[in-house]
């Protein structure tokens, strides 16, 4: 991390730089912060539609069928993963359906309102920073071994991460689409 000087402040210039959350280590704490920063910008895309239930087309995803799927995929990688298929209490009161529908699609979720969709995030960012802020460096760096793969919870991080940048990229997509669709005639 780069200090910052009286200089820089005064500069006026936009300063880029990591930081790091509560952990045991400071890279478990800058891997939090990344993952942070990415909901911070799935929650701005989103507050730029408002609309959780438009899509683009029939069988086509909303941007509430997205944040369902980010938070699921998030709960599954830690409990299953990370914590050895243990899922937090309560965590069925949060997911009621399958993140995928029989066909393999996502799961539509229309009808929630946005708030109980950053509700279930939130909840879901909450358990997860719990489990990694107590985290020890070499449990953090511990193979999980599982039938088809082997995965530390350093990688998890990685990809938790990569993943919600992804789907806040299709949400930013699916805002640029509502606003060019046409209005009711």
């Amino acid at each position: 991390m780069r200090r910052i000087s009286p200089l820089d402040m005064l500069s006026g210039m936009e300063l880029f730089l990591t930081q790091s959350l509560k952990a045991t280590t400071p890279e478990i704490g800058e891997a939090l912060w990344r993952l942070g920063e990415a909901r911070t910008r799935t929650r701005e895309r989103v507050n730029k539609i408002g609309e959780v239930d438009w899509t683009a087309g029939p069988g086509l995803s909303s941007v509430g069928d997205l944040l369902y799927h980010i938070a699921a995929i998030e709960l599954d990688w830690l409990a299953v993963e990370v914590c050895g298929d243990v899922f937090p209490p309560g965590w069925n009161a949060w997911f009621p359906v399958d993140v995928r529908s029989s066909d393999g699609r996502l799961t539509q979720m229309r009808g929630e309102a946005l708030e109980r969709h950053l509700e279930r995030l939130a909840w879901v960012r909450a358990e997860l920073v719990k489990t990694f802020e107590v985290m020890t460096p070499e449990d953090y760096h511990r193979p999980r071994e599982l039938s088809a793969y082997t995965v530390t919870p350093a990688w998890v991080l990685h990809h938790l991460t990569l993943h919600e940048a992804h789907h806040a990229g299709q949400i930013a997509f699916l805002g640029h689409l509502h606003r060019a669709a046409p209005g009711p005639a």
